[in-house]
């Protein structure tokens, strides 16, 4: 669990830098010869409807005009919401987090649960369990614009590392399954 928290946290770091303008954003933005449409079309992207893209698109166009073309102040976006709650609301978190967690684990389960017996079941899981952690990395990776290869591997190393401290320490104190 620790380690599937550090993945969560890692990512989510990564995914949060990878959508936060640079600061040569704030100087260049006045300067753009941008029109409302493609601005809409950024917020769309960002996740607003609609009607709140072109509302923050007219808002920032007409910011800039008011501040002149020899300003370089910028206008960035702001949202009256909770600091704390600017990645997600603590009950989003855990429910998502639950899902999340309880789909994960079904994936080494699933052979067993579909009939699969001994090393022939193991095999299975273990593939099944490695092709899973490097999609998850990759698209990580991708969405980032972090290297998609290294991420794959980092997850996969953790992953494999986590199950493999899991079966250590069950067989260093007498765990047994079945």
């Amino acid at each position: 669990m620790g380690a599937g928290e550090f993945i969560s946290v890692r990512s989510q770091r990564e995914l949060l830098a990878a959508s936060t303008p640079s600061p040569a954003v704030a100087s260049a933005l006045p300067h753009l010869d941008v029109d409302t449409n493609e601005l809409v079309l950024v917020y769309r992207a960002r996740g607003l409807s609609a009607d709140e893209a072109k509302q923050r698109a007219d808002d920032v166009l007409t910011d800039i005009e008011l501040l002149g073309p020899a300003s370089r102040r910028f206008h960035a976006d702001t949202v009256d919401e909770d600091p704390h709650e600017a990645v997600g609301t603590a009950w989003g978190a855990s429910i998502s987090s639950f899902c999340f967690f309880a789909s994960g684990a079904m994936i080494p389960v699933l052979p067993y649960l579909l009939g699969s017996t001994g090393t022939t079941a193991l095999l299975i899981a273990l593939v099944s369990v490695g092709l899973a952690l490097l999609g998850v990395g990759a698209v990580v990776g991708l969405m980032s614009g972090g290297p998609p290869l290294r991420r794959a591997a980092r997850q996969l190393a953790i992953g494999f590392g986590a199950a493999a401290v899991t079966y250590g320490l069950g067989a260093a104190f007498g765990g047994t399954v079945g």
